[in-house]
């Protein structure tokens, strides 16, 4: 396995005097240490995930190899939020999302037209949610599966469909489906990981196999994880990546810029966009208020209102594959050249889309937006107590929309 480091991912953040923030970066970077492994801070991302999942990767193989028997290619995921986004975005990367399909809505149209897109006879469906009730992965997998029925001609068609939740049936309405042998095969959404943070749990492990990616090369990118974790658990902000990141979202904070503009060069990112938003909007809140492109088509239509002399709230990173012609070069130096004359910019260049820097890019996205959020309160003196989670892996606000359409849904 190529060892992945710095090469793979290189974040560059301007003239920006990092010492001013060194000692917030080092509490920041203890405050996490302290905190990971501990029931109730939803930071099992690190470290017991990737191991976990490199000891449980027969397993995981084993079960799409279960799923795949016979003539089935394709792979439907139900899902929402980091149930869905988190797998989009490792398929996208990895070029592997021909035969992988993606559904969160709830409205009939939307399901139809996600229906024709399918070949029923080759297609299996993965539902994908913790707590086995979210609304809208719920009435998917009802929709589906009323849909399997029709086409099949038979009530049972458990074999047909694969779940991702809690172990336990007391917490999950869809492990208790799975036990009553209406779905057949299942797996783990793990306990404190967090939805946004889930990037390696079963779901997107289960679509790796099922997509046809080799378990060395699974193994060999949670091996690169847990690599990189460890560079980004580095308290001296010299060394670590993640923690220059925070301090220029911070500094351009403290600046007087609320909007962050992450651009994506190439199509290979599209499905990071939508996973980097929920990411960031989540964690930081309305803080930084965080959105994604992907270039150079976006160009096309905020390039006008990005450089307008007027905008004096906004900054961007730009994201991009190291460059193989000429064309590709000209374009991201001439676009970061003119947006730096007028905003604070920073860049991360991947060298390539190997699971190794893959692996990278998705721990130096987490331990950024964790280090963004715990360095804004230091400076305002905010304090997670050690007995509460970090308000950058929780999301309370969300629970407030969840709220009304529950007292919509019983009128």
């Amino acid at each position: 396995m190529e060892n992945a480091t710095m090469e793979n991912v290189n974040v560059k953040i301007g003239s920006l005097d990092l010492s001013k923030y060194a000692q917030f970066a080092k509490e920041a970077v203890e405050d996490v240490s302290s905190r990971a492994g501990r029931s109730g801070q939803f930071l099992n991302w690190i470290d017991f995930l990737p191991n976990n999942q490199l000891n449980n990767l027969n397993a995981l193989y084993d079960l799409a190899q279960k799923a795949k028997e016979g003539k089935y290619t394709d792979l439907a995921i139900l899902g929402i939020g980091g149930s869905r986004h988190t797998t989009e975005s490792m398929m996208k990367l990895l070029g592997m999302d021909a035969h992988i399909h993606f559904y969160s809505s709830v409205d009939p149209e939307s399901f139809k037209r996600f229906i024709n897109t399918l070949d029923l006879d080759k297609t299996k469906f993965l539902v994908v949610s913790k707590s086995g009730g979210t609304l809208e992965t719920t009435t998917a997998y009802e929709s589906a599966k009323k849909l399997m029925q029709e086409h099949l001609g038979k009530d049972d068609v458990s074999d047909r469909f694969i779940a991702m939740t809690d172990i336990s049936s007391e917490k999950s309405n869809l492990r208790r489906i799975v036990n009553s042998g209406e779905i057949k095969l299942s797996g783990l959404v793990h306990d404190d990981v967090g939805g946004r943070f889930s990037i390696f749990d079963d779901a997107t492990i289960f679509t790796l196999a099922y997509a046809g990616v080799s378990k060395e090369e699974t193994a060999n990118m949670l091996k690169a994880s847990l690599n990189a974790q460890k560079d980004f658990l580095n308290p001296d902000i010299n060394k670590n990546e993640a923690l220059k990141l925070a301090a220029f979202n911070v500094e351009a904070k403290n600046s007087g810029k609320n909007k962050h503009f992450v651009e994506y060069f190439g199509d290979a990112f599209m499905g990071t966009t939508l996973w980097e938003k929920q990411l960031k909007n989540e964690s930081l809140k309305a803080q930084i208020s965080t959105d994604t492109n992907v270039g150079p088509g976006y160009l096309h239509y905020n390039a006008e209102a990005d450089l307008d002399e007027a905008n004096k709230d906004s900054f961007f990173t730009f994201v991009y594959a190291t460059p193989q012609d000429k064309v590709t070069s000209a374009v991201l130096e001439g676009v970061i050249s003119a947006y730096s004359a007028q905003h604070p910019v920073s860049q991360i260049e991947i060298k390539d889309f190997s699971v190794e820097s893959i692996a990278r890019f998705i721990e130096l996205k987490h331990f950024e937006t964790l280090y963004t959020g715990n360095i804004l309160r230091r400076e305002k003196g905010n304090i997670t107590p050690q007995t509460e989670a970090m308000p950058e892996v929780l999301q309370p606000n969300v629970e407030k929309y969840k709220k009304e359409v529950k007292k919509a849904m019983q009128k």
